[in-house]
Parts: C-alpha cells; structure tokens; sequence
C-alpha cells in the first residue's frame, strides 16, 4: 500500500498514470459504439459458430469488439500484422536494414511505414468483413445480417472500421509517449482482462449451483497461481554470456579492461509464435464452411476434421508449430553473426573462445538449447485451456485411441470442464504486459529516490534484461 501511495505522491508520475487509465477508458467507451447497418441478433447467431476459427482469435485481440461488429472491430491486430511484416521484411530488404541501424531517424520512417501498413491492412480486412457479413446475411432463421448490402454498406464499413484502428493506433502512441507502459501492448492487455469479472462471476455461480465443486474450485486457484509463477519466472529467465573487454589506449586515456555479459532470454519471441501457430491452424477452420460434402472439393472435409480443435492431430501440430516459429522467430531478431562482429570492433571476447566466427557457433549453440526450453513452456501454457475445459481427446487416435481412452482418467480426456478461457495466449499477454508496467512504474519511483514495490531486489522486465 505504501508503494501505491507514493505513486501518487509524485506529481509527474501520477499524471502519467491518471492519463494512461483515461485513454483505456476512452478506448472501452469506443467499444461500445456498433457499426451501422448490421444486425445485432443474427450477428450473435454467426459469432456462435465462429468461435474455433480465426475470427475467435481475432476477436480475444481486439477485446470482443470483432463480436460484437463496433467501430474498434479491426482492434490493434492490423497495426500488429504491419509491424511483424515490417521486422521481417528488415532482415531481407536492404534499405529497411539500414534504416533500422541509422538510430532515432531510421527508427521514425520506419515507424511512419508502419502506420501506411496499418492503413492498407484495416481497408483489405475491413472491406473482407463486409463480404463476409454480406454473404452470410441468410442466417439465423433467415434474420437479415447486413440491412442494406452493397457498396454503400462496404465503404461505410471501410471507413468505420479504418478509422477505429487509426483511432486505437494513436491512443496506444499517446499512452507510450505521454502515460506509462507501452500503450499497444497496454490496449490489448485491457481487451483481455475485461472479460475476468464475468469469468470470476460465472466460476461462483458454478460452484453455487454445484456444477463444480469446492476441492476443485481450489484445485484451479493452486493451478492458476503455479502458471503465473512458472510465467513470471520463465519470462525473467535468462543466460548470461560473459564478455571480457581488451583495454586499450585512446590519446591520453585507457578505455576497456571490463568485464560485462550479454543476456539471452529464455523466451525470445515471447508471444509471438503462439500467435503465428493458432492462426495457422485456425485458418483451415475457418474455410470449413465452404466446403461441402459431395462438392468439388469435398475430399478436404476429412482433413480439416482431423485439425479442429481439440483432435490429437490438431494438438500435435499445435505444440510443433510453436516449436518451429520458437526457432523462426528468434532466428529472425537475432543474429549471433552481427552480436560477434560488434564484440570483435569494441575489442570485446567471451573468455576461452576464439572471436569473430568462432564466438558466433557459440553464442548460436546456446540460444540453440534455450530457445527449446522456451518453446516447450511456451507449448505448455498454451495447450493448458483445452486440458481444463474439455481435456485431450485420445479415442480418435488409430489403433491404440480407444485403450488409451479406456486407461487414463476421466479428468485427462474429460478436462475439469471450466467454462471460461484461463492460460494460453491470453495469460501470456497479461503477465507479459504487467511485469514491463511494473517495471516501467519501478523505475519512476527509484529514479525520483522513493521505495519501488520490490524492497529486497529489483524486479527486472523483458526489456530491462
């Protein structure tokens, strides 16, 4: 409490913070704002069966607004998509190369092409959604979805659900500059956890009822409280590379002769290849509904089957799939070659081995071994929330499926049959957002000589390691 207080009590800080929890509102008040022309009731009908495709994963980012079809629909995914496909594209494309070397500049126009990418993807899925909503205007016992479809419907949609984003884009910047913590990852952190209340509400009303008991009740409070924990100290885990520099002479002054380390991170990608695999997957759910038996390409109704949700293929391609963007990922934002080649320029070296080529196979054979234990976590957590709504599905696995079924509990292939969606990506991205926040807020306090929240140590982000 003492720590809360002091946040407070510096004026500057707690502007920042009034300012940060004003945004977020306004942002909430936004998405509460439908887009004109479409029907409530039907649009909940199509939002039902939409669940385990992409729409379902869009709609967690964009904080149930893709649902319910408001001005902030698109959310911040869009400028997301845009700054993934920028970073990839710096490694393979020269002029974004030097651009992202050139300092505060080259970090400006790349940000400014950003935004351009943020614009062009919200009018392609914008103009995406009003041909969805179009063509399936039949359903819901024949309750028009779209009142008025045509191209007046399509460039209304365009142009609300454009500007929404552009609008969240320039709330997110405003926190980052003017509030505290990043703004982007800050909007969708209040996306997600605005949805806990009704989950803890919907928890005690099944315990009321009796739809679950008590030991499990406390089963899932241990269970949620030992993810965190495993998340908090996984996230803050890294190795450290020792790096000794050589002491050199500069006019009249002697520079080097330190010793420091170079921190990699357990988990580099973060929550990224998560990201990457579900929407993989969930893109074959998503065209199951065009595919009809006895069709042209009815032959595709039995694979796309075999990879829905909750199918043992669908888990093993999952867990593989984060495994492989785990490695993808990390070998994309970091490059052993150029961390070797800066050593050697700065007279620096890692102690008995050999720089330049030799200190890149190193450091590339230990992020080699970390990034497995990290994409194993990451496996983890995120195949948890099917283990405790519905359990892992083993029947349907050949020749051994119905005794493996038979011999492992109820709650293994049954799951604990929680109603709401706890773990995964969502946990990543609330503990994720809330250890840089704290951080952030740590380090306001220390700078201006008050007591942080962490007395005995300090508490170190993603970004401080």
């Amino acid at each position: 409490m003492e720590s809360l207080r002091n946040i407070f009590a510096v004026a500057d800080l707690r502007k920042r913070v009034l300012f940060t929890l004003g945004l977020l509102a306004v942002y909430r008040v936004g998405g509460r704002i439908p887009t004109p022309g479409i029907n409530p009731e039907a649009l909940a009908a199509l939002v039902d069966q939409a669940k385990n495709t992409m729409f379902g994963l869009y709609d967690m980012f964009s904080g149930n607004n893709l649902s319910q079809m408001t001005i902030f629909a698109l959310g911040i995914m869009p400028y997301i998509s845009s700054s993934i496909i920028l970073q990839l594209l710096t490694v393979v494309w020269p002029y974004l190369e030097r651009l992202s070397k050139e300092g505060e500049l080259g970090r400006r126009k790349i940000t400014q092409y950003t935004r351009y990418g943020t614009i062009l993807l919200s009018v392609v899925q914008a103009l995406g959604i009003a041909y969805f909503l179009e063509k399936n205007t039949g359903i819901a016992g024949g309750l028009p979805l779209v009142y008025s479809p045509g191209w007046g419907f399509r460039l209304m949609t365009i142009l609300t659900l454009t500007t929404g984003t552009c609008f969240i884009m320039w709330l997110g910047e405003q926190i980052t500059e003017r509030g505290i913590g990043n703004g982007m990852s800050l909007i969708i952190f209040a996306g997600i956890v605005v949805g806990l209340p009704g989950a803890v509400l919907m928890t005690i009303d099944q315990l009321r009822t009796g739809q679950m008991g008590l030991v499990r009740l406390l089963l899932l409070i241990v269970l949620m409280f030992g993810v965190i924990a495993a998340i908090v100290f996984v996230e803050r885990g890294h190795r450290r590379v020792t790096v000794q520099y050589a002491k050199r002479v500069v006019g009249r002054r002697m520079y080097g002769g330190s010793s420091t380390h170079i921190p990699l991170k357990v988990n580099t990608g973060g929550v990224i290849p998560v990201i990457f695999a579900s929407s993989i997957l969930a893109f074959p759910a998503t065209l199951a509904p065009l595919v009809q038996e006895g069709g042209r390409f009815g032959w595709l109704r039995g694979p796309i089957e075999q990879i829905a949700p909750g199918m043992p293929l669908h888990d093993l391609l999952y867990v593989a799939g984060i495994i492989f963007f785990c490695y993808f990922y990390t070998a994309i934002i970091f490059n052993p070659d150029d961390v070797a080649e800066n050593m050697r320029k700065y007279g620096g070296f890692i102690p008995g081995i050999r720089p330049g080529k030799r200190t890149a196979e190193y450091i590339d054979t230990i992020l080699t071994r970390i990034t497995l234990v990290g994409a194993i976590y990451l496996a983890m957590v995120a195949i948890l929330p099917q283990f405790l709504i519905s359990g892992f599905k083993v029947a349907p696995i050949p020749f051994i499926g119905e005794r493996l079924d038979s011999m492992l509990p109820r709650f293994i292939t049954e799951g604990m049959n929680v109603q709401f969606y706890f773990g995964g990506t969502s946990l990543l991205i609330i503990v994720g957002v809330a250890m840089d926040t704290v951080q952030q807020v740590e380090s306001q306090l220390i700078m201006r000589h008050y007591d942080g929240f962490m007395k005995k140590t300090r508490i170190r982000g993603r970004r401080g390691q």
